[in-house]
């Protein structure tokens, strides 16, 4: 019997646009370009038509674009017409190219997909403003450590949005399930397909091995560590807390600082607090979201 041959095509990773979410300070815009040459790499050894690799806090002077939503009409007309898929990632994040591309190969490009490493609630919780307070788990996130992708189709309609209804807050708490709720639009988007090789395992661990995405273990070289005595801790406070949660502080960790001021509506020279001149506000900004 002669042996069968099989013949393999280099995939057109052109269709792939990855957006490393990195941010403007210096350590971790080095962290993104290392990430970003890693990509290429793996890249170029596959194929002479690399993919695009963007780093998030590069693409605009507006500080807001951090949380995504604001910059899908800049994909959506950079990347609009010759890509097939937007993948998330963070710094950390190792990519084993191939096998990103065997899974992205398996849905429909011409549907609109939502991927990910799904996360979600056991109970409901305040920074996620009590969604789905009855059954907080049925909402599914993505984990962004282990990369997350949307297809071309989504963010042409996400970018409509956007352009059309102008985000209602700047307020960020919790990106991962804000973009999530965002995507998902009442129903009227899709939910989060969980992916099993999107992964948050060590990249080292023995049970990576259906894994396109992996944590890395590589410690960051994050320089020399900082003098206690060039931490100053401010510890802002409230006058009806000052017997409530103030001594709790005192207690435990006030004393492992070596400059630590109390910052309040009210001048308590026992504590001391310095007083802001600013009253308390009773309450915050969750009050937007009754």
């Amino acid at each position: 019997m002669s042996p069968i041959s099989v013949l393999c095509f280099p995939p057109d990773l052109r269709e792939i646009v990855f957006v490393i979410q990195s941010q403007s300070n210096s350590f971790h815009v080095r962290q993104a370009e290392r990430r970003k040459v890693d990509l290429l790499k793996q890249a170029h050894s596959l194929t002479k038509k690399p993919p695009v690799v963007l780093l998030l806090h590069s693409l605009s002077d507006n500080q807001g674009d951090w949380s995504i939503l604001p910059l899908l009409p800049y994909l959506s007309q950079s990347f609009g017409k010759n890509s097939s898929w937007i993948v998330f990632l963070e710094e950390e994040t190792n990519v084993k190219m191939t096998k990103l591309v065997q899974v992205l190969t398996k849905f429909d490009k011409n549907k609109e997909w939502f991927l990910g490493k799904p996360l979600h609630d056991e109970e409901s919780t305040i920074i996620h403003h009590y969604a789905f307070a009855e059954n907080p788990s049925i909402f599914k996130y993505p984990d962004f450590v282990a990369a997350w992708a949307v297809s071309t189709p989504l963010v042409l309609r996400l970018a409509d949005k956007v352009r059309n209804e102008p985000l209602k807050s700047d307020f960020t708490i919790d990106l991962k399930h804000e973009v999530a709720l965002y995507i998902w639009d009442n129903g009227n988007g899709p939910h989060l397909t969980p992916v099993p090789e999107l992964c948050t395992e060590p990249e080292d661990s023995p049970q990576t091995r259906h894994c396109a995405t992996t944590l890395s273990t590589e410690p960051p070289l994050c320089g020399e560590p900082v003098n206690k005595e060039d931490i100053f801790v401010a510890v802002k406070t409230c006058r009806k807390f000052h017997s409530e949660r103030v001594p709790v502080i005192k207690k435990t960790w006030e004393k492992d600082a070596f400059s630590l001021e109390y910052y309040s509506d009210h001048a308590d020279p026992s504590i001391p607090t310095i007083n802001l001149g600013v009253p308390n506000t009773e309450r915050g900004k969750c009050t937007l979201y009754r």
